[in-house]
């Protein structure tokens, strides 16, 4: 269970051995067992003892903005063997390893957006052509990344982002082909999104950075330490490199949604500036169908876990790669 609090007022504390809920409609009494997380967004607060408390049942707080990405975030100092793992993190991130590594990483990546494309399309769709010749535009661009050399990530970086970037407009410009006319969208936006597709991507993104960072810390590694996003100073830059192999899921979740029209104008605000942010409504479908969606148990590599547990296996099999690299 995850405990989400995005509306203005509402106020989490601690009553003996239960979290409560104070908000406008009443009090609500959450027992700790079974609780994973704690989310808090601006206009929300949480009282130090209900901290401790979360700390003490190794449930981790976490703080994020209007855009539901994570700014912060409190966690049990049990967590993971962080020295031994770090080495071996610096270690792996100057190696021929690593060049490796991301290029698989941005081949998933290109590899799920094919299958997403691919997937909505339907008997006599006319969009299939369309989409038929962007699957085969990005398998080029999937091609180039395979066999992209060099010794060290910075010796590929800059071509493979502008390899990344070409292919994800690609994408998002057929994807938008399946859209209803009125969440139809011009490309990626982000800070801030200039529409509601992309209000919706920002925020979906923005719970899947929560839960790669969080699983990241949990294994031992240091967010903060990254292989092909290395120049953002104090950003878990590691998170960005990991998210694009699971980035696929949150498109998914955003554009079922779209073109089910479950989002209206009552989901979102348009600022006068022409910026789009989600409305309490909005970012509680959001937020309920992301973590519907990683709650659902599927199959990788021959293990049935949710897709949430899929990606903290993930990211303990990266910290005993990572291990190995400290002990070279």
């Amino acid at each position: 269970m995850e405990l989400v609090l995005n509306t203005f007022g509402t106020a989490l504390s601690k009553d003996n051995d239960a979290f409560v809920v104070t908000h406008n409609d009443g009090k609500q009494r959450i027992p700790p067992d079974g609780l994973k997380s704690i989310t808090i967004s601006k206009g929300a607060s949480i009282t130090s003892d209900a901290v401790i408390m979360a700390i003490e049942n190794e449930i981790e707080v976490l703080f994020v903005n209007n855009s539901g990405t994570p700014v912060g975030r409190i966690w049990s100092p049990k967590y993971g063997s962080v020295s031994t793992i770090r080495r071996g993190q610096l270690d792996f991130s100057l190696s021929k390893e690593a060049v490796a590594w991301i290029k698989e990483m941005i081949k998933q990546k290109i590899e799920n957006q094919q299958a997403l494309l691919l997937s909505m399309i339907s008997p006599n769709d006319q969009i299939s052509k369309g989409v038929t010749k962007a699957v085969a535009r990005l398998e080029d661009y999937r091609s180039k990344v395979k066999g992209l050399e060099g010794e060290v990530v910075p010796d590929i970086a800059p071509t493979l982002r502008g390899w990344e970037g070409a292919s994800s407009r690609i994408y998002f410009e057929t994807m938008n082909g399946f859209l209803p006319e009125n969440a139809r969208f011009n490309g990626r936006s982000q800070h801030p999104a200039t529409d509601m597709i992309n209000a919706l991507l920002n925020y979906s993104y923005g719970i899947l950075y929560g839960k790669i960072e969080g699983a990241l810390i949990k294994a031992g590694i240091d967010p903060y330490v990254g292989i092909f996003h290395r120049d953002d100073y104090n950003r878990p830059v590691l998170v960005f490199d990991v998210i694009e192999k699971y980035r696929i899921w949150a498109d998914y979740v955003v554009f079922s949604l779209a073109i089910q029209e479950a989002i209206n104008e009552d989901c979102y605000q348009v600022k006068s500036d022409g910026s789009y942010w989600l409305e309490n409504l909005g970012k509680r479908i959001i937020i309920q169908s992301m973590n519907d969606y990683l709650d659902e148990v599927i199959t990788l590599k021959g293990v049935d876990r949710s897709r949430l547990t899929h990606i903290q296996l993930y990211a303990q099999d990266l910290a005993q790669l990572f291990k190995r690299f400290s002990n070279l």
